[in-house]
């Protein structure tokens, strides 16, 4: 991940943040209990809304996105370690994490197979997978100008795909939906899952 992009990641999304995000973090967020693994922390935004955790760990492939976020690591109300780390290779045993979280983070990762079948390594057997992400639209125009949008937009958004499958893409790694809630005429997805074997 570029540098520029890392330092220029908070100040871009603060309007998102402020306007839906947030509270789209935070009412997901909350959701997360025992031992947590969030997937893809970027700066730790979501770090002041865990309150029901026993212990996070954050994972995050770049460095300088996970420098940002140590000092909000500091301040949560739970424990936090922020770790280097891979979501396509969890260092991390089977059914470790009672709770899995990711947000905005499975447009990015290369192979989003590859990870959730990770996820569901490491997280228990009945434990819950919190997604927040952006997907293709349904409405076929949008979704056509997402895939027209989407070459470019990797490139300066650091793979970012803008047009993924991603709630059909958990589905077919073998989660059980529980709950979505659709924001933004369905752009924005906020998905609850359980990791049943």
């Amino acid at each position: 991940m570029g540098k520029w992009f890392s330092k220029l990641y908070d100040p871009v999304m603060e309007p998102l943040e402020r306007l839906k995000f947030r509270y789209i973090r935070e009412t997901l967020i909350h959701k997360a209990k025992g031992n947590v693994l969030e997937i893809g922390s970027g700066t730790g935004l979501n770090f002041p809304y865990y309150t029901q955790a026993v212990k996070v760990t954050a994972i995050e492939p770049d460095p300088t996105m996970r420098k940002k976020s140590l000092k909000r690591a500091e301040h949560a109300r739970v424990p936090i370690d922020v770790i280097l780390a891979d979501a396509q290779a969890l260092p991390f045993p089977e059914h470790t994490f009672d709770t899995v979280v990711g947000t905005l983070v499975l447009c990015t990762i290369p192979n989003p197979e590859k990870a959730l079948n990770e996820i569901r390594r490491v997280c228990k057997p009945g434990g819950h997978v919190l997604f927040f992400e952006h997907v293709r639209a349904e409405h076929s125009l949008l979704g056509r100008l997402q895939d027209w949008m989407t070459p470019v937009w990797k490139r300066v958004c650091n793979g970012c795909h803008l047009n993924r499958e991603t709630l059909e893409t958990v589905k077919k790694a073998g989660f059980t939906i529980v709950h979505v809630e659709k924001h933004n005429n369905g752009i924005l997805l906020m998905i609850e899952a359980l990791n049943e074997k």
